[in-house]
């Protein structure tokens, strides 16, 4: 018992830094929202072949490089600041699926992640995130049927631009105990990241979240379609299925507001930590 309280303390440290990066700047966070029913499902690819598609240097662990998949609702968006008023007024893009495909990078000592893409089906978002963000954002219809009360995941997420989807099942114990990553293990590598970095032309720019660690338990993930991948990068047909996660999810998010790369006001001296 002592030593599964350890564990769990352990691995809050990432949760803890990320805290701290956050209220070291002034004004964050920006918004709040919950993420739920979130799977991720992990792959390894050649660090050189994912790098052609990374503007920024690669995070590997142990020499290998990652890219996740990661479908959640995103539920109840809303301004830190504003009330009811401004929760009203986000209502138009505050809750709708996401399929994240992300990569592990590192600047300046920060580790994070890149977006490669993000589908989702709220066309307003669509407009706004790009250029708020810098997300690279695309349109897709997205099914998530996140169970795991039934014992069942399946996720359906097709592109009709190019007749493509990405589909999956997988198979959960309806008694399942989930808790966060062992410390210094690989799902704490995938799964802990606090910063994300993007460019939009030749943009870039970076924001941070916070929240708990993610309460996971690991779970197997039948692939029996990827075209969608495929189809946006060929290298995609030989990357190398890892595992997966599940998590009910998280609570109350901190999301913070966009910051230009190199910008002073967001890079304070704060410990970073090594995986």
């Amino acid at each position: 018992m002592q030593t599964a309280i350890n564990e769990s303390k352990k691995s809050s440290r990432t949760s803890d830094a990320a805290r701290r990066r956050m209220l070291s700047v002034r004004g964050e966070p920006l918004f709040y929202a919950d993420w739920r029913r979130a799977v991720f499902i992990h792959y390894e690819v050649e660090a050189a072949v994912l790098q052609r598609d990374v503007p920024f240097e690669l995070d590997l662990d142990d020499g290998r490089a990652y890219v996740s998949l990661v479908a959640f609702t995103m539920c109840g968006m809303r301004p830190r600041l504003g009330g009811h008023l401004a929760e009203w007024l986000f209502k138009p893009i505050a809750t709708h699926e996401f399929l994240n495909v992300r990569a592990y990078v590192r600047h300046e000592g920060e580790p994070g992640i890149y977006f490669l893409a993000e589908w989702l089906a709220n066309p307003l978002s669509i407009r706004l995130g790009p250029a708020t963000f810098g997300l690279p954002y695309r349109f897709a219809r997205i099914h998530y049927d996140h169970q795991h009360e039934r014992g069942a995941l399946n996720g359906l997420v097709t592109s009709p631009a190019h007749a493509s989807r990405l589909e999956y099942h997988a198979e959960i114990n309806r008694d399942a105990s989930f808790g966060p990553c062992a410390a210094d293990s690989r799902d704490e590598f995938l799964m802990e990241r606090y910063t994300a970095f993007t460019q939009n032309r030749s943009k870039r720019r970076f924001f941070r979240i916070w929240h708990p660690p993610w309460p996971q338990t690991a779970i197997n993930a039948d692939m029996t379609d990827i075209s969608l991948l495929t189809g946006v990068w060929p290298w995609f047909a030989k990357a190398k299925y890892l595992g997966a996660n599940y998590s009910p999810g998280v609570e109350k998010v901190w999301m913070g507001r966009p910051h230009r790369v190199g910008a002073e006001d967001a890079t304070q001296p704060i410990e970073f930590l090594e995986h």
